[in-house]
């Protein structure tokens, strides 16, 4: 991942995947997840490249589990400016834009009155205050990346 899209430069910390029983078939169940933030300025028209990207390699970690290649990870490219968080997903709906290559965007949260706020199809997880708290966080790094760089 760091050769693809740069260094670490936060990572969230851990909870416990309990909003959603989509995921626990195909990767059991006591699901974590976490969120990265990379340094640097992601150019927003590779988000389609990027879910191509960590499909792949999605595929790359899968596990043969009796037959049946198995995720052990899923991965879901994004990037957050000053005024939204957007994410890549496979999965078209109404609120969705097609990217191409079987990629849509979405606009998960707006930045509004000095906070994010989540939409009406925000992921329950995305609105639970440590995640609020992480966008905030990198949010703030990338005004000082942009104030640094004359942006």
């Amino acid at each position: 991942m760091v050769g693809k899209f740069g260094p670490v430069v936060l990572e969230s910390p851990s909870y416990p995947f309990t909003h959603t029983e989509y995921y626990e078939l195909e990767m059991g169940s006591g699901l974590l997840k976490f969120f990265w933030a990379f340094g640097g300025f992601f150019p927003q028209e590779a988000l389609a490249e990027a879910k191509g990207f960590t499909n792949a390699l999605e595929e790359e970690l899968a596990e043969d589990r009796e037959g049946v290649l198995r995720r052990v990870v899923n991965l879901d490219p994004g990037y957050l400016t000053e005024a939204q968080l957007v994410l890549a997903t496979t999965k078209g709906y109404s609120h969705r834009i097609y990217l191409g290559d079987g990629i849509y965007a979405e606009v998960t949260m707006v930045y509004h009155g000095g906070s994010f706020e989540p939409m009406g199809w925000t992921y329950p997880d995305y609105k639970m205050p440590l995640v609020l708290r992480f966008m905030e966080e990198v949010r703030q790094g990338l005004l000082m990346e942009k104030r640094n760089y004359g942006r």
